[in-house]
């Protein structure tokens, strides 16, 4: 059908209206999710960038990272345990990974009673993954850096400053998905298991739209 001059109008306008709002016609095909899990390989295959590192910021943007404690306490609060199921769901769907857990306190106190407590603190987040079906294997090291990174450079007791912080450090060895080289498969796990394939039409069983089976071709 010929496109008349009314027609020819609008799709102009529309054109216009969405050059003015800054987008391109097609702009919102690929949102750069599934879209760029091959390239990603190819970036990771020819050492332009980490896998751990790509893994590790997609923790910290999903997921929040760091939880806080009590003054002078190891102990985990409901809000604490709140944020490390949510760490736990995701360290889960990601058996070929690796975590770390950093401890952390505020300036109160000696420095050799921090470092300790800062372990202690890395340890309760550790005992509870376990309880949450997570292998303490997987959990590469416990790290306590006691009073040396405050968040906030105060002297004082300060909430920020006693704290743990959950990152990806690395990739099980010997693993065979990741001696495979699939990255990005990885990263992009949940892209790929939620694909479902599109559904075969067999010809001559389509229903009408009556809701009755198509007659067969004679």
């Amino acid at each position: 059908m010929a496109m008349t001059p009314k027609h020819l109008l609008s799709t102009l306008s529309l054109l216009a209206l969405a050059a003015c709002a800054g987008e391109t016609i097609g702009s919102k095909v690929d949102e750069g999710g599934f879209g760029n899990s091959t390239m990603n390989n190819f970036l990771v295959q020819t050492g332009q960038i980490s896998p751990v590192q790509m893994l590790g910021e997609r923790f910290a943007r999903e997921v929040p990272p760091t939880i806080t404690f009590a003054f002078n306490s190891a102990q985990l609060s409901p809000e604490a345990r709140a944020i490390l199921d949510q760490q736990a769901n995701f360290i889960r769907q990601f058996p070929e990974v690796r975590f770390r857990v950093y401890g952390h306190t505020d300036l109160v106190g000696s420095d050799a009673y921090n470092r300790r407590l800062g372990q202690r603190r890395a340890e309760a987040v550790v005992a509870y993954f376990a309880t949450r079906g997570i292998s303490r294997s997987r959990l590469e090291a416990l790290v306590s850096f006691g009073e040396t990174q405050p968040v906030i450079p105060t002297p004082g007791p300060e909430e920020q400053n006693r704290r743990t912080v959950t990152e990806v450090s690395g990739f099980v060895k010997r693993h065979p998905t990741v001696l495979d080289g699939k990255y990005a498969e990885i990263i992009y796990r949940e892209y790929i298991t939620s694909a479902v394939p599109a559904p075969t039409v067999v010809a001559g069983t389509a229903a009408n739209e009556g809701g009755g089976a198509a007659a067969p071709a004679p």
